[in-house]
């Protein structure tokens, strides 16, 4: 595809996605989709405090974006010839409104699409799937010690189902693990990983602290 495919993108989704809070991006990174040369745009914004959390500094939801979305299109654009991708990061991209637009601006460059998320908006993740080439999923631990890392009571709950969303959905899937050493031992890692299994997770990678 060339860039007259923007064009017959309607001009309110065009503009939409720079309701985006875009803290950063980071070109030619192949450890966030191993195997590619991609563009990561990093987002600003997380409703989880994980005690293990590797960017704290994108977790406050009310800091304004470093630059707007078009500024990053206007990136790909010009380089789109020497990626394979886009990947979408943070911070928690699916909190945002113009995720969905950026997402369809993307794929309209004949770039795919890459999402990186905590699973912390089921509801907008459904929304997005099917625009995402592939997905990373942060699930963080066992059900009963989410709690303890996230800081949030329900953070279990919506992790696991946006799980079992990408799950069904079929899209190509990655679950990540992040060792948080104060809570997680080599037993809880253990049924962490027997629970992703019998899920029908085939690809989960341990991240050592």
């Amino acid at each position: 595809m060339t860039t007259a495919s923007l064009r017959s993108i309607p001009s309110d989704v065009l503009w939409s996605a720079d309701r985006l809070q875009i803290a950063s991006w980071t070109a030619t990174s192949t450890v966030d989709w191993p195997g590619r040369t991609v563009l990561t745009v990093l987002v600003q914004g997380c409703p989880w405090e994980c005690v293990n959390c590797g960017t704290p500094e994108l977790r406050d939801p009310m800091r304004p974006g470093a630059m707007r979305w078009h500024e990053v299109r206007d990136v790909l654009m010009r380089s789109r010839g020497g990626l394979d991708g886009v990947v979408f990061s943070g911070g928690e991209p699916t909190r945002q409104d113009g995720l969905a637009d950026a997402m369809e601006q993307v794929r309209a460059l004949g770039l795919p699409v890459a999402l990186h998320t905590s699973g912390s908006y089921p509801q907008r993740l459904a929304a997005v799937l099917s625009l995402a080439d592939r997905v990373v999923i942060e699930i963080k631990a066992p059900a009963t010690q989410y709690r303890a890392i996230t800081g949030v009571g329900s953070s279990a709950h919506k992790a696991f189902a946006s799980l079992r969303l990408a799950l069904d959905s079929g899209v190509d899937l990655q679950v990540r693990t992040t060792v948080a050493p104060e809570v997680l031992g080599s037993d809880d890692l253990a049924h962490l990983e027997e629970n992703l299994r019998a899920m029908g997770v085939h690809d989960h990678v341990i991240v050592p602290a």
